[in-house]
């Protein structure tokens, strides 16, 4: 068995290497035409291309609210377990790919079909590659969850860009809500007293919410913008709108923070004489880096000369619809360094085309694909990262 697996990852390695132009001419291509969620057309059929060419059977429009969705599978001729690997290709507005989706959509990609050329038909159970859109606003995976494509799912593993190589980065718990007030236009001169002001109402809405603050849990933040706050200087707003993001360590702490933050903008909205409305996006979870997937992932990511950062990230993080993933299914979303920008900026959109991204693409696609494989030789380890999943949930209900 050690010759052979020591055979067979040689074989993937030398394969993404050998083709790592086309890997890289199709990160590159994404990076060169961003879309932002919802609306990834053109990176949905240049990832799933190179998945058909391959023999993968794909299913493209998975949901009628995500047309950008695909489900591309491979069976093998044994019985065994499914591996999932998870692309996402949606970029951000004004920025582009300043999140680096475009490697990892490519490298899940790329990952996926060298496997199978490795292996051939001596697959024992199926691979799979979901791409899941619209993860920076809209939360795909959430949509996807909510209608079974993971249920027969065994693992998840996925690849994100960054400034570090980190295997247990975890993520908080968030949702956004659109609110809308609503009060009674004048003449602000005129006849003020016969107005409501909608942006009074919201402006003591924000004020409300800083104010609570200091009193929410550490992990607790809640940030909020202006979306229009009037039509004219002379004129009492009677519509006024603003967006706010609430995040918490995990799912249960922003239930009651999101109490709290709606309490004190109805508070504050009825004192003006005013009203409003809220509409809530959909909640993503916390993220459950499972460590049996993680430590089988960092041990291949060793294997290809890669240092790793192995501590327990719990500080300095965001959201992702991937933690809706973990909640069900052992999940990893470990990250791999391309250089020194943060994400969310032009510098990093840079990084996401640089030498060293690409460089970062190919090391990600050998560990998914080497770890994909020992997860299919040794189903135990499926098995072992089953049973801690269920004891950290039993876990946490335990302490709810």
């Amino acid at each position: 068995m050690g010759d052979y697996t020591d055979k067979v990852k040689t074989k993937m390695e030398d394969l993404i290497e050998n083709e790592k132009n086309q890997w890289i001419d199709l990160a590159l291509k994404i990076h060169e035409n961003p879309e932002l969620s919802f609306e990834e057309h053109k990176a949905t059929q240049w990832l799933t291309e190179p998945l058909e060419q391959a023999g993968f059977r794909v299913k493209r429009h998975l949901l009628p609210e995500l047309p950008t969705s695909f489900f591309a599978e491979w069976t093998g001729t044994k019985a065994g377990p499914t591996i999932a690997f998870i692309a996402e290709y949606d970029a951000l507005a004004e920025l582009g790919h300043a999140c680096g989706h475009n490697i990892i959509g490519t490298s899940a990609v790329s990952a996926a079909v060298s496997l199978k050329k490795a292996l051939d038909d001596d697959l024992p159970g199926k691979l799979v590659v979901i791409g899941t859109p619209a993860e920076e606003e809209g939360g795909g995976k959430i949509l996807l969850v909510e209608n079974g494509w993971f249920d027969d799912i065994d693992a998840v593993m996925m690849f994100h860009p960054r400034d570090k190589t980190m295997i247990f980065r975890g993520s908080l718990a968030c949702v956004d809500v659109d609110i809308t007030f609503m009060g009674k236009a004048a003449h602000a001169a005129a006849n003020p007293d016969q107005g409501i002001s909608a942006l009074d109402a919201m402006l003591h809405s924000f004020l409300a919410i800083k104010q609570l603050l200091p009193s929410l849990p550490a992990s607790a933040n809640v940030h909020g913008i202006i979306r229009k706050g009037g039509d004219a200087t002379n004129i009492i707003p009677d519509h006024c709108e603003a967006s706010f993001l609430m995040r918490a360590k995990t799912r249960e702490e922003l239930h009651s923070i999101k109490r709290r933050v709606y309490d004190a903008v109805r508070h504050s909205t009825k004192a003006i004489g005013a009203s409003c409305t809220m509409e809530e996006g959909l909640i993503y979870a916390e993220r459950i880096n499972n460590r049996v997937l993680g430590y089988q992932l960092m041990y291949n990511l060793e294997r290809i000369g890669v240092e790793v950062d192995s501590s327990e990230i719990t500080t300095g993080i965001g959201s992702s619809d991937i933690g809706n993933v973990s909640q069900l299914v052992p999940t990893i979303h470990p990250y791999i360094k391309i250089g020194n920008a943060i994400t969310h900026t032009p510098a990093f959109t840079e990084a996401t085309k640089s030498p060293e991204g690409m460089a970062g693409l190919i090391q990600a696609a050998k560990a998914l694909a080497l770890t994909a494989f020992d997860l299919f030789q040794s189903p135990s380890l499926i098995m072992q990262a089953k049973e801690e999943l269920r004891q950290t949930i039993n876990q946490r209900r335990n302490r709810l």
